[in-house]
């Protein structure tokens, strides 16, 4: 019974993951889903958290591949390397309640996708890309009913979520230069194109989960399921290009509606946490996220094809494995190793990441408990070339290389139980 007792004392110390270890994953994923909240022993708990990523991609020997628009290469003030990346913020906030001895009940609002990249208009890929960002607000809420089953308890889990995403890409669509060739220096423009997007849907999560409380034992698995955007909208705007070039670029000075659809991707996490042994425990996870759905997404006016974002992603494969330990009542700890398989194949700079993440929590009565964390990790070298997706050609504006790239994150969280 002593050691049952010491291994009780390690209980919430799995929760330590995410703040020792924040996502830091490939496609759009940011924070993804998280439902830990849900198992808080208490009858009440409400829990914010707030993560700043700072990724620091570079690129370099980039050259552009497609002189119709615009040879950058041979343009005076485009460079051959750029800061791709931009740090973000990434949100949670959770409550919890217990209904009853057998159920729980949580929602919670968070920003599970995302991206910001911003080389600029002065780099040699500015046709392929000037600035790119993508939004998310989820909100979800998931119960469970347990019962006993053995030594421990068996948890069916249930919940549905709406999902609001909203972006906006940018790129030079024709070079200023191009503009006052075309137009004998009659005209002028930035030629830069940009489109808005944005779209919502439901989605649903189920899972079920085992509990042995008295040896700090929790075992879960849950699938998330794609959230359909079928009615994803929004407009291409071209005013940056004169009109006067509207038979040689359809849609010169003009903004065009547009629409379409896709889905976020549905997803499968197997999470498993142990007491190993006096105040210390262990804890890893699995994920498979299904990103391969998206690859080339067109958007439409009356039928015609006007623009489309290309991916091209792969299936994500996230792994997680750390240790917790109970220094005492107040002061708890807990590091982690996490790889990530990057998403993107032939282009594109999302390549595998390897993440080194440490955490403390602090306590200074039973119903207040502070979490900070922080995380050192690389990523990976590669490069980017044209490839074909679905029959069409894509990253076919420029090249480019990128050498091995740090990623730091901090993180802190505040719960409140009763």
């Amino acid at each position: 019974m002593a050691s049952r007792m010491f291994f009780k004392g390690v209980a919430s110390l799995a929760v330590l993951s995410s703040i020792a270890s924040p996502s830091f994953a490939g496609g759009l994923e940011r924070g993804g889903y998280n439902i830990d909240l849900l198992f808080d022993p208490s009858r009440f708990a409400v829990e914010s958290t707030a993560t700043f990523v700072m990724p620091q991609r570079k690129l370099k020997n980039v050259d552009d591949i497609n002189p119709a628009n615009g040879d950058l290469n041979a343009i005076p003030g485009h460079s051959t390397s750029a800061d791709d990346s931009e740090n973000y913020w990434s949100p949670r906030i959770g409550a919890k309640a217990a209904i009853g001895d057998a159920a729980d009940c949580m929602f919670d609002y968070s920003q599970p996708y995302g991206a910001h990249t911003n080389p600029g208009v002065n780099w040699a890929g500015a046709n392929d890309n000037i600035e790119t960002k993508v939004n998310s607000d989820n909100y979800a809420l998931t119960c469970s009913y347990k019962f006993d089953v053995g030594p421990g308890q068996f948890r069916l889990i249930g919940g549905t979520n709406y999902l609001e995403m909203d972006g906006f890409k940018e790129r030079l669509v024709v070079a200023p230069e191009v503009i006052a060739a075309l137009t004998g220096g009659l005209a002028s423009g930035s030629g830069v194109g940009r489109l808005d997007l944005e779209g919502d849907g439901w989605g649903w999560r189920g899972g079920v989960a085992y509990e042995i409380p008295e040896y700090a034992f929790r075992a879960s698995l849950m699938y998330y399921s794609e959230v359909k955007l079928d009615s994803v909208s929004g407009t291409v705007d071209l005013r940056n290009i004169p009109a006067i070039l509207n038979p040689v670029i359809g849609g010169a000075g003009t903004v065009i509606p547009v629409s379409g659809s896709t889905a976020m991707p549905d997803a499968l996490e197997l999470k498993l946490q142990s007491g190993i042994a006096p105040d210390w425990l262990a804890f890893g996870s699995v994920k498979w996220t299904d990103w391969s759905q998206l690859q080339r997404i067109p958007f439409y006016n009356s039928g015609v094809e006007i623009t489309s974002l290309d991916l091209g992603y792969r299936d994500g494969w996230t792994i997680t494995g750390g240790v917790g330990h109970k220094f005492n009542d107040q002061w708890s700890g807990a590091v982690s190793v996490t790889w990530d398989r990057g998403t993107s194949q032939e282009f594109g700079s999302q390549t595998d990441s390897w993440l080194l993440g440490a955490g403390v929590s602090y306590s200074p009565n039973k119903n207040v408990e502070f979490r900070f964390g922080g995380v050192l990790g690389i990523l990976t070298s590669g490069d980017s070339s044209p490839t074909t997706i679905d029959g069409g050609g894509v990253g076919d504006e420029a090249t480019y290389e990128f050498d091995n790239d740090l990623v730091t994150a901090l993180s802190t969280s505040l719960k409140v139980k009763f």
